[in-house]
């Protein structure tokens, strides 16, 4: 989940660390536990680190300036193995000075490398990424070349890793090298950047090499090298891409954090994850699709798997998909997915939900899914990340870039994407009518709009939450789809202002969460639309008047023009109206809302919240 950043160009004459430390500023969302920066200057190392966030390892820099050099890497850690320190924290230097090293992964073998091949010597700190890079400067003691000791290196390791490395007698070249852990090359004219995330040099080239599974670079200043696991130079053309969208999509937009802005944005995501979806003839359309469609009939179970916030929209999509195209459908956890001996076959298709692509729990799910022989298909955010390119097919998320570390507009592109699936297998199958699938793609249609008209209450939601500041639990209820939106409401509060929250099915209150209630405890209650088929409109009303009895401050989410309300509410938010399947999409907004102000009324840092990392790259 660290952000990695390497950086070499011609001109020695120019501070190469301020393009690497620009570069961290935009990945600091990955890791922030402690930061550091590295360079070589006349066969000598340049190494600044400090724990904490990235401004204390800028202050440092300031009392002590670096001098000019070709060549720099950096990295913002987020901590794994070894607590936070300035021991711990990258780059990492060789005893003997020669090799410079940034990781991000973990290596499983790191115990048994210190043993083997250092003999047991003694560490500084003992975490995996300063065991590899004793063990490289180690290799590279015979092998002379920083490239033919990495190769050696990875060979010998277990885990996820991507390397960034420099030879400190060598300056003209930095070597990489990625399993299981993203990286990617940015190239330019005379100088050539290397990054955990294009982010962190969109700001200078749209051209980028995705480096592959098992796959080494050598990259200098004018030049970048390819090899593949047997160490044989490749071709990579193939693996060339241009970037599409700017860097001013990754700033605040005159907000007070990005996961504002990103709530604020929920419109457009919606709007661009459906436009274009069908063809002249009416019919949905994927993203990629690498099978004959056909075999979308022959399927008898969907498996969604993801993680977190994911995971909610998944299980919003069972809802919908299980009712348009009666097939079952399976929600898993990616991290347990493999470790149950889950049921899998040819006639399953496993959906993966990913906003970064790079879930390490996702992959591993989709990599074992496939050997059992079934057919996969991604919902991701993120184009060209492993996830896409790992699946059989694929349906973007067109939300654009995300910052935050909760996620907000994603979560709600997830959704929509989940219910273009829907009417795409539903068409496919023959489950709905064209005209009923028109019917349901012109009400997906509305929902921008409807979302527009819930953010211009924005300031009423924001008002309430500061007002909630010394709550100490919150609970969230809801039934059918509300549900999962309890639980992601539940969900964004313990991230990002650190509350005890919980979600609960509304139904299991009087099994035993009605114990807790309590005269002052703050719920929330999602209230489904009346005329829902699915009648649960009447239970969840009744739901509010026996928590209201006992004292509960109730905060419903509920249809514009609900008469049937308890008079005990303390405060309601309301939705425009909209069928129950599609109504998920709406009433988990002033949940966002409430979560992220009442964070900003707590002085709490809402982008980057403590112990959490946008994308988490390992198991």
């Amino acid at each position: 989940m660290c952000g990695i950043v390497g950086y070499i160009q011609t001109n020695k004459s120019l501070n190469s660390w301020k393009l690497v430390f620009e570069g961290l500023e935009y990945l600091e969302y990955r890791g922030y536990d402690s930061a550091g920066i590295a360079q070589i200057v006349n066969n000598r190392v340049e190494v600044t680190k400090a724990v904490g966030k990235l401004a204390n390892l800028k202050r440092k820099i300031a009392k002590t300036p670096f001098s000019l050099s070709n060549a720099a890497i950096g990295h913002t850690r987020w901590a794994t193995h070894g607590k936070p320190s300035i021991v711990n924290a990258h780059p990492h230097i060789s005893s003997n000075g020669q090799v410079a090293l940034v990781h991000n992964g973990i290596i499983e073998n790191a115990s048994r490398i210190h043993k083997t091949v250092l003999g047991g010597k003694k560490l500084q700190g003992g975490t995996d990424t300063e065991i590899v890079t004793e063990a490289l400067a180690h290799i590279l003691i015979k092998e002379k070349d920083l490239s033919k000791a990495m190769f050696k290196l990875v060979n010998i390791l277990e885990g996820s890793w991507a390397f960034v490395a420099m030879d400190i007698n060598d300056s003209s070249k930095i070597v990489c090298a990625r399993h299981n852990s993203p990286l990617v090359i940015g190239l330019g004219e005379n100088y050539n950047f290397v990054a955990s995330d294009v982010i962190a040099f969109v700001n200078h080239t749209k051209n980028a090499v995705e480096i592959k599974q098992d796959q080494l670079a050598v990259i200098t200043c004018e030049k970048v090298s390819v090899f593949d696991k047997h160490n044989q130079e490749i071709n990579f053309t193939s693996q060339k891409y241009e970037i599409l969208w700017d860097i001013n999509q990754a700033q605040k937009g005159g907000y007070s954090s990005f996961m504002e802005k990103e709530i604020r944005e929920q419109p457009s995501a919606v709007r661009n994850t459906i436009y274009g979806r069908r063809t002249n003839e009416g019919i949905i359309e994927l993203d990629k699709l690498s099978f004959d469609k056909s075999y979308f009939a022959q399927i008898n179970k969907i498996t969604v798997i993801a993680c977190g916030t994911a995971a909610h929209s998944g299980y919003v999509a069972r809802f919908a998909i299980e009712h348009w195209c009666r097939i079952p459908v399976e929600v898993e956890y990616a991290h347990e997915f493999r470790y149950r001996d889950p049921i899998v076959d040819s006639k399953t298709l496993v959906v993966a939900i990913s906003q970064s692509g790079e879930t390490m729990d996702t992959l591993m799910a989709v990599r074992y899914a496939k050997e059992q022989g079934a057919k996969t298909l991604a919902i991701v955010n993120t184009l060209g990340s492993a996830l896409d390119r790992q699946c059989d097919a694929v349906l973007y998320t067109y939300a654009g870039r995300e910052i935050a570390v909760a996620s907000t507009k994603a979560f709600l592109a997830q959704i929509t994407a989940c219910y273009l699936l829907g009417l795409y297998l539903a068409e496919i199958r023959g489950n709905l009518f064209i005209d009923e699938i028109t019917t349901k793609l012109q009400e997906l249609k509305t929902l921008p709009d409807k979302i527009a008209k819930i953010l211009t209450h924005y300031e009423e939601i924001c008002q309430f939450a500061k007002l909630q500041k010394r709550q100490k639990s919150v609970l969230f209820l809801g039934r059918h789809i509300g549900y999962p939106i309890a639980l992601e409401g539940a969900l964004k509060l313990k991230e990002i202002a650190y509350i005890h929250s919980e979600g609960f099915a509304a139904g299991e209150l009087k099994h035993g969460p009605i114990a807790i209630i309590e005269p002052g405890q703050l719920v929330f209650v999602i209230v489904p639309p009346q005329n829902d088929r699915a009648g649960v409109h009447a239970k969840v009303i009744s739901n509010i008047e026996e928590i209201a009895s006992r004292g509960a401050r109730v905060v419903a989410i509920a249809e514009q023009g609900d008469q049937t309300l308890p008079k005990g509410i303390t405060k309601t938010f309301f939705r425009p109206k909209t069928p129950i399947l599609f109504s998920a999409i709406l009433d988990i907004i002033p949940l966002q809302i409430f979560a992220c102000s009442l964070a900003g009324a707590l002085n709490l840092d809402i982008d980057m919240p403590r112990n959490l990392a946008k994308s988490v790259t390992v198991e």
